[in-house]
């Protein structure tokens, strides 16, 4: 039994998408109508376009409204294009922003159109989050160009807003003994707000591989601490661990002696009163950032220091380890970047005297004595003649 083509949309509308056949160049015509109020509409549509010719339909423009597109047909197919927690992260910005576009069809969307609502998005949010809406706005226009529904992409065409270096927000080590000196431990919780604050600042790891650290992760015994593993969550009691962000986020870093001593305090702590496998955790649970990006609100107006958002301390740890001296190839591993490019492109202006203290080590570091004499009897050119007979003469002067 065939399957019905007629489809019912989330907002009470019909649609369907007919497969009619092949044109005289061999390109496959498809055709996509919506907006039906009934079934029996779109049926009669459907039909309609089922017996007229090659030649009559090339002629008949595709007038698909751009939310039907995004909600019934994009959207199911990106899903499964990306990870989960991908498409569940980007899903927020589609509904929030492709919606200016809504009531209009996605063949009739213009570059000026683009432009504009780049310009209203641009009023109040950051280039780096319009540059990745408009992105995933191409994405979705290219495809609906793959399946005939138009044949230009409006938003390549006036090009996406220019891209702007972030500014790295940090924490210096005088800035974070300040923090950590306000957190009293002997609180159970906020002994939990220490650990997570330490544990974050001297690994320099990501939110989402922090949260899902497990106490067997940390060998106490040589230091390691193996990162090799993602936390996804979306609540309480929905959350799990994925894929790390790249092959790269794999990786084993060694931890000091004071870390290794205030986690292994923490976890006699902790387990006398909860039993989880999760080091970052007070309630069984692994932490959410919000209870962390608060924390970070409340210690930083108590020390008085400018606050940072809590990827800002994996931006700590970078900027300790620069000001130490570490070699950014180290910086590179410790980070789980993919490659230097990325550390020297986010950390590199942290290294603002870096070229006076490569002169400093240059100066001298060659020792030799000056020849007395020439020991090349190779033929003299003009310039070595005339050289020589010039410095005899004022010498002779």
């Amino acid at each position: 039994m065939a399957k019905d083509p007629i489809k019912k949309a989330k907002n009470g509308t019909y649609y369907f998408r007919a497969n009619l056949g092949y044109d005289f160049t061999g390109k496959k015509i498809q055709k996509y109508r919506s907006g039906f109020t009934t079934k029996k509409e779109a049926r009669e549509e459907y039909s309609k376009l089922i017996l007229m010719k090659p030649e009559e339909l090339s002629e008949t423009k595709d007038k698909m409204m751009f939310e039907d597109y995004i909600l019934e047909i994009f959207l199911p197919w990106y899903k499964t294009q990306v990870k989960l927690r991908t498409y569940e992260n980007r899903l927020p910005s589609v509904n929030k922003h492709f919606p200016y576009f809504y009531k209009m069809a996605v063949s009739d969307i213009e570059p000026i159109h683009v432009q504009n609502w780049q310009l209203k998005l641009s009023k109040n949010l950051k280039s780096s989050y319009v540059r990745a809406v408009q992105g995933l706005f191409s994405i979705a226009m290219d495809r609906a160009i793959v399946l005939g529904i138009t044949t230009t992409n409006p938003s390549k065409i006036i090009g996406n807003v220019k891209k702007q270096k972030p500014k790295i927000e940090f924490w210096t080590k005088e800035e974070f003994e300040k923090i950590i000196s306000l957190i009293y431990k002997e609180d159970y919780y906020q002994h939990f707000l220490f650990i997570s604050l330490w544990f974050l600042f001297m690994t320099g790891m990501r939110i989402g591989e922090a949260a899902a650290i497990q106490w067997e992760d940390i060998d106490f015994d040589s230091g390691v601490l193996t990162i090799n593993k993602n936390l996804y969550y979306k609540n309480q009691t929905n959350y799990r661990f994925v894929e790390p962000k790249t092959k790269s986020s794999v990786r084993s870093i060694v931890l000091d002696e004071g870390t290794l001593n205030f986690l292994s305090e923490w976890k006699n702590i902790q387990q006398n009163l909860i039993k989880t496998n999760f080091v970052m955790s007070y309630n069984g649970i692994p932490t959410q950032k919000h209870t962390l990006a608060h924390a970070i609100d409340r210690y930083a107006k108590l020390a008085g220091v400018h606050r940072i958002t809590i990827h800002g301390l994996r931006h700590s740890h970078a900027s300790l380890l620069i000001s130490m001296g570490e070699n950014p190839l180290i910086i590179k591993d410790r980070l789980g970047h993919e490659d230097i490019q990325t550390t020297l492109g986010t950390y590199g202006h942290l290294y603002p005297n870096s070229n006076f203290e490569v002169a400093n080590k240059l100066n001298g570091v060659i020792t030799f004595k000056e020849a007395k004499q020439n020991y090349d009897s190779s033929p003299k050119n003009q310039f070595t003649v005339d050289y020589i007979r010039n410095k005899k003469i004022k010498i002779v002067q």
